[in-house]
């Protein structure tokens, strides 16, 4: 009797650690470390404290099933290149090397582009928030870093919400100004006429855009189509109005914006 009840005992064990393996998996993406702990894990890894260290990317990859963080750096007249589990903060590789003249050339001055930046890391991610609506405990953020638009130094600040809804950003380092932004909702499910909900006219369509832009008007409107994504019905279209560049994407049934995306161009 002991016996049948021990070996019961060990089958519960094991069903209830297989079912905890299927919760967890659906639960992966919510669970990553994030890019500044992927960053501080590569300079403790590589003994380097982070005012010596000149950030070039901490991003989001992935690579036979494992999801991890590529965070490269310069410091000392090197290069860092780290691949950073994303669930578990583990090391999975890493690299080192002799930084090329510019990047050493940065490293010896003592000074990191982010340094040289007006803005901060810290503070473009809050600007990126606030433009959004959002707060930080919303949010999950996969990549924050400087690089160049156009020769002009930018923050890339990209986050998605608990809904996987996602939004990309580009914050001028030295005023803070938004040049571009992007939002996605990629867990969006709009309705379709299954859902016996009627579609919406393309004139509709067009005046909700329109409604994003204040002072703009339908002759601004220079790109428009309908739509079909996997058999939904979508609007898409492009508004040009005071410099400035709108796409955009609405659910054909809810009216929904389901893509926005904004450029801002040099007069």
């Amino acid at each position: 009797m002991k016996k049948k009840m021990l070996l019961s005992a060990c089958a519960a064990s094991l069903l209830a650690l297989t079912l905890a393996g299927c919760t967890q998996s659906t639960a992966q993406q919510a669970d990553y470390i994030g890019a500044d702990a992927a960053k501080a894990i590569a300079l403790e890894a590589a003994g380097i404290g982070e005012a010596d260290a000149a950030f070039t990317s901490a991003e989001l990859e992935s690579r036979n099933n494992t999801v991890y963080y590529e965070v490269d750096f310069t410091a000392g007249g090197q290069e860092y290149d780290y691949d950073i589990d994303a669930l578990t903060g583990t090391v999975i590789q890493h690299s080192q090397k002799a930084a090329d003249d510019g990047a050493a050339a940065n490293a010896n001055t003592g000074g990191t582009a982010a340094a040289n930046a007006a803005v901060s890391e810290d503070r473009a991610r809050e600007i990126a928030l606030e433009h959004a609506g959002l707060t930080a405990d919303q949010v999950t953020f996969i990549r924050s870093h400087l690089d160049y638009d156009d020769g002009r130094q930018c923050y890339d600040v990209e986050f998605y919400t608990a809904d996987y809804k996602e939004y990309d950003y580009e914050i001028d380092a030295a005023t803070g100004d938004v040049i571009s932004y992007d939002y996605d909702a990629e867990g969006y499910q709009g309705q379709g006429q299954s859902g016996g909900t009627s579609a919406i006219t393309a004139d509709r369509a067009k005046e909700i855009a329109l409604a994003e832009v204040p002072g703009a008007s339908a002759s601004d409107i220079y790109e428009f189509e309908t739509d079909r994504d996997d058999g939904r019905l979508e609007y898409e279209g492009t508004i040009y109005y005071d410099g400035t560049e709108y796409e955009f994407t609405i659910d054909g049934y809810s009216g929904a914006i389901r893509d926005w995306d904004v450029e801002h161009h040099h007069r």
